[in-house]
């Protein structure tokens, strides 16, 4: 094994660095006699073509969330938490279709935005500083720490030495053009990261392969793989079907059909609909064709990112498992190994990474996966900015605040907004399977922040007093679920409920909350109710040519894993 990093490396990886903030200052520079004003900001000057929103979307969409924690549950569960990806690209398909024409048709900055449109000030205030506090809390703080720790793992020698340093490294390179460009210098340097992302991630899958049989074959690695582990290849799991490392039955993370047909859809829906570092990518585009063609772009590019994010952490499930198929202390590396005596599934693509991939190329891994934490940490600090600057600056502080000004909050935000992560990340410590961990927590907020955008998009009786009190029930609710699974009570009255279920019926009850006190409120169509046409949601060849071709494919894909 070589867990070297060579000066190869190092060259390989400065000159990725050096292009992508060459093209992103570029991107970033003041066009002559012009300055930027908020549109070009925050929304690229809505010029974005189909395949800049298409990469744009994944490059946001991949970073060490996945690439690290996917990874790790690949090696927890197997490939059925690629679920995540293929049941998103049919999410992507319904996004397309039928949420997009509503907000391009809004002219949407925001996705709070919409909730002012359609309901109230108040209620986008509330929503407005949740998602503030969510995407600094926890996505910038998770993809900072989990980066850094891959770069301690990959570069240094995993005790934690350069985690700060890396942390630091991280958010300072994603703000370097980012914060002075916008919208526009993310997104046009996705394009690249995106194409380093998959390249990459692919060339760490393939070395992992080649490694795995004396034969040095990739084929016969994958052979090996399957072989050794079938049931890591199940998508549809049955109750005991797969114990994982630490424990616990995978079932309780992936129970059966509800990735098909149950709370997935919750957690994917809120994720692509209603996300703003997510769909502000498809509001910046320049048309709503364009946006759509994007997203069937999108989609396809989801299909392929398991072979990237999840068979990785396979193959080093396999790698450590010993003689009749088991992990154990004694047949893992010591890389897995935890403080707590814990496996650490989350070290699984860093340790490939660090002991099977040669020089030169394993620089230009580790710049995939740094394209794929910056281009996130970029997304999430424009979207950051856009959403104080638009919605509670510009509402609450300055309602006539000039171009030039809000361009100016839109900068200090962010680095505000980077500081307090860059603290935060190193106090995170180590989370396990971070990927599931997030998804997990998500779960509790995101039931009824989706039931209360699905009844004000489809829903044209649904009152505000009703979205709001939805909302505020849907947390009780969705800790009530909580309780018996986490151990905090064995009282008969809390019911023991995969958190796949729980956030399924959390959404259900708030649906049924906000259609009943719309009810109470006189049952009449709110002068606010959008009103729905066939022409509204009307779609080219393109898109559904591409949307056919998707479904046929992931219909494919779960027929052979099933």
């Amino acid at each position: 094994m070589n867990g070297t990093f060579e000066l190869l490396d190092y060259l390989i990886f400065g000159l990725y660095a050096t292009v992508i903030l060459g093209i992103g200052l570029w991107v970033s520079r003041d066009k002559k006699g012009k300055q930027k004003n908020a549109e070009d900001y925050f929304l690229a000057s809505k010029s974005l073509p189909w395949w800049a929103v298409g990469a744009s979307l994944i490059a946001a969409n991949i970073s060490a969330e996945q690439f690290i924690g996917m990874s790790g549950s690949g090696f927890a569960l197997g490939l059925a938490i690629a679920s995540y990806e293929w049941m998103a690209a049919i999410t992507l398909l319904v996004v397309g279709k039928y949420f997009l024409p509503i907000f391009i048709e809004k002219g949407l900055y925001t996705i709070p935005e919409f909730i002012e449109k359609r309901y109230s000030t108040n209620l986008k205030t509330i929503l407005a500083i949740f998602w503030i506090a969510l995407f600094v809390f926890v996505n910038l703080t998770t993809v900072l720490f989990l980066g850094g720790k891959a770069l301690d793992t990959i570069i240094g020698v995993g005790d934690g030495s350069i985690l700060l340093n890396s942390i630091i490294g991280l958010g300072l390179f994603a703000a370097a053009y980012s914060l002075w460009g916008g919208l526009a210098s993310v997104a046009w340097t996705d394009v690249i990261q995106v194409v380093i992302l998959i390249f990459g991630g692919l060339l760490m899958t393939y070395f992992a392969l080649a490694n795995v049989t004396d034969s040095g074959s990739f084929i016969d690695g994958m052979k090996y793989v399957y072989e050794k582990a079938p049931e890591r290849f199940s998508m549809i799991l049955s109750k005991g079907e797969i114990i994982k490392p630490n424990g616990g039955d995978a079932w309780w993370d992936l129970p059966g059909l509800a990735v098909l047909i149950g709370g997935m859809w919750v957690a994917n829906l809120y994720y692509w609909g209603f996300n703003q570092y997510i769909i502000q990518r498809t509001l910046a585009a320049k048309s709503l064709a364009e946006g759509q063609k994007g997203i069937v772009f999108a989609a396809f590019l989801k299909l392929i990112i398991p072979v990237i994010v999840v068979l990785p952490g396979i193959i080093a499930y396999v790698m450590n498992i010993d003689d009749s198929g088991v992990l154990t202390a004694a047949s893992v590396d010591p890389g897995f190994i935890g403080a707590a005596g814990n496996f650490a599934n989350d070290n699984a693509a860093p340790w490939l990474i660090k002991n099977f991939i040669p020089a030169g190329v394993k620089g230009l891994i580790l710049a995939a996966l740094a394209a794929a934490i910056v281009s996130s940490l970029a997304s999430m600090l424009n979207s950051t900015s856009t959403i104080f600057t638009m919605d509670i600056y510009k509402s609450h502080f300055n309602k006539n605040a000039s171009d030039a000004k809000m361009v100016s909050v839109g900068r200090i935000t962010a680095v505000v907004a980077l500081i307090t992560a860059i603290i935060i990340a190193p106090q995170l410590g180590s989370l396990g399977q971070v990927f599931i961990f997030i998804q997990e927590y998500t779960g509790v907020v995101s039931p009824g922040i989706l039931a209360v955008f699905l009844m004000g998009l489809f829903y044209k009786k649904a009152t505000n007093n009703a979205a709001i009190w939805g909302a505020i029930l849907s947390i009780p609710i969705a800790m009530y679920f909580k309780v018996a699974p986490k151990g905090w009570s064995d009282a008969s009255i809390f019911v023991e409920l995969p958190f796949m279920h729980q956030m399924g019926y959390t959404c259900i009850a708030t649906l049924a909350i906000i259609a009943i006190i719309s009810y109470i409120e006189g049952n009449q169509d709110d002068p606010k109710g959008i009103n729905l046409t066939k022409k509204l949601f009307a779609t080219n060849s393109t898109f559904n040519i591409g949307a056919f071709s998707v479904l046929l494919i992931t219909v494919f894909l779960y027929a052979m894993f099933w």
